[in-house]
């Protein structure tokens, strides 16, 4: 594994077609990471306080509304 600075003095090195590539990747890369972060707390309950602060204000969405 590589440290961060050599990642940073790499990806500074890119031309500006391959960090275009590159960037793309990373923040898919990043977006599905993220993706499956919230759908692990969603799946263990960790974000059903969520859910029971919508429903206590009114704010819940309904069938209908999906």
């Amino acid at each position: 594994m590589r440290s961060v600075k050599e990642i940073e003095r790499a990806v500074d090195s890119l031309s500006e077609e391959e960090y275009v590539e590159f960037r793309n990747w990373f923040l898919e890369h990043d977006w599905e990471e993220w993706d499956r972060k919230i759908g692990n707390d969603s799946d263990s309950g960790k974000l059903d306080f969520l859910i029971h602060e919508a429903e206590k204000d009114g704010t819940a969405a309904t069938e209908d509304d999906l």
